[in-house]
């Protein structure tokens, strides 16, 4: 198993139980539980593969499927046990925003691509799934949370594996998922956040 295969196998289980965990504050049946969990772990992958021109990660595996599905089984019969659900959501997706990214952005630097292409694709990875989980949830997306740090992070993140690949894959994408974990974390500990428009009332 490659790395980067390694990497979306990660980045679909996380986001996977995130969606799972949407879904039980949803107060959704089993068969939402998969679906929720399925869009979440797979839509930021399938999006990089369309606008990459690839074979779709999970139709080439459909292992991808079975670990998406797993972890909302998981999730539906253990989501009572957590006290704060949507403080378990934050962390996790926290955590697979980083990995997703550096699986994006490794891949799109793999095949060859710029590193303009190489930062759209890891923000893409990053954030399409987490945005469809809240959409379809009717949930305001985090991504488009006032202020907060998330794109940022995957754009920072991308960033990193463009400016870290010379020293390899294994390096960028640790530096990758390090800068958009710690850059996520203290935007969600430390309230680190963007400034954001503030409207004024037009001049007579």
């Amino acid at each position: 198993m490659t790395l980067l295969v390694l990497l979306d196998y990660a980045a679909v289980l996380v986001f996977a139980l995130t969606g799972a965990l949407v879904a039980s504050r949803a107060q959704l049946d089993i068969v939402g539980f998969a679906f929720l969990a399925c869009l979440t772990g797979m839509g930021g992958g399938t999006l990089r593969d369309l606008l990459l021109d690839r074979t779709v990660f999970w139709i080439a595996d459909p292992n991808y499927l079975a670990v998406a599905s797993g972890a909302a089984a998981v999730v539906f019969f253990t989501a009572h046990l957590l006290e704060s659900r949507y403080r378990a959501i934050l962390w996790l997706d926290a955590a697979a925003l980083g990995v997703a990214v550096a699986a994006g952005s490794g891949i799109a630097l793999s095949l060859g691509h710029s590193a303009a292409i190489t930062l759209v694709m890891g923000i893409a990875t990053g954030c399409f799934g987490g945005l469809m989980r809240d959409v379809v949830a009717n949930e305001v997306p985090l991504v488009l949370k006032q202020g907060e740090l998330y794109v940022t992070c995957a754009f920072a993140g991308s960033l990193a594996t463009v400016l870290v690949a010379p020293l390899g894959a294994v390096p960028a994408a640790l530096a990758c998922a390090a800068v958009t974990i710690a850059l996520r974390a203290g935007s969600m500990a430390f309230g680190w956040r963007l400034p954001v428009y503030r409207a004024r009332p037009p001049k007579s």
